[in-house]
């Protein structure tokens, strides 16, 4: 009776399942939010540039953050961003492919770096036409692919998400939300794929490294427990 008196007294743990659920989607909700921010911020930044050098232009009278960006700018990146951070993981454990291509924070801020040069340069740099701006822009983004990712559904997600992003930039280009100075495929920029696709990229190394870091600490847990 004694001993029984002197044993610690454990706290009752929920069923597997439920322990499970609660916590991946607790970290899936904290995850998305992450992603959110880090796309407004880059957002808001590179938007910056661009309209700095005139490639877009805002009419006057949507144009009302301190960054001259249209409001809807940075919450439509960053829940795009949020999107792409989820799905490229999400995607990876579909296919039964571990992305374990260099997999840690410097990696990935290298390549936020990268990405963001890539978007210097479409801004800053004057090329002779606009075809040698976005074959260079083409390259680099591939580069960028091979340096960080090196994975066929990396690859492919980025060509679609450059697809449906395009295709998005072409419809509210032509309703008249916003316009491209110069444009030279089918009302936008013809460098603006590779833009898109080096951001999906980013975005989903980024969402990848959330990802294992969650999964570090389940493992713990589950260690622990």
């Amino acid at each position: 009776m004694a001993e029984n008196d002197a044993m610690p007294t454990l706290p009752k743990k929920c069923g597997p399942y439920i322990s499970s659920v609660t916590s991946r989607g607790m970290n899936l909700v904290i995850r998305g939010i992450v992603l959110f921010f880090i796309g407004v911020f880059l957002a808001l930044v590179l938007n910056l540039l661009q309209i700095q050098r005139n490639v877009t232009l805002f009419p006057p009278d949507v144009i009302t953050s301190i960054f001259s960006s249209a409001w809807w700018v940075p919450p439509c990146c960053g829940t795009a961003s949020a999107v792409i951070g989820l799905l490229y993981p999400c995607m990876d454990r579909h296919l039964g492919e571990p992305h374990k291509f260099k997999r840690e924070w410097s990696s990935v801020m290298r390549c936020v770096a990268v990405f963001v040069g890539i978007n210097h340069a479409s801004a800053k740099v004057d090329f002779a036409n606009n075809i040698q701006l976005s074959l260079t822009l083409a390259a680099l983004s591939i580069g960028l692919w091979w340096t960080f990712d090196r994975s066929r559904s990396g690859f492919g997600l980025g060509v679609g998400i450059a697809f449906l992003a395009t295709l998005v930039s072409q419809l509210l280009v032509y309703n008249g939300v916003y316009q491209y100075t110069s444009p030279d495929f089918l009302y936008v920029r013809s460098w603006l794929p590779c833009i898109f696709f080096a951001g999906g990229i980013t975005m989903g190394n980024i969402g990848r490294q959330l990802a294992m870091y969650e999964c570090k600490v389940i493992a713990e847990k589950s260690h622990e427990d």
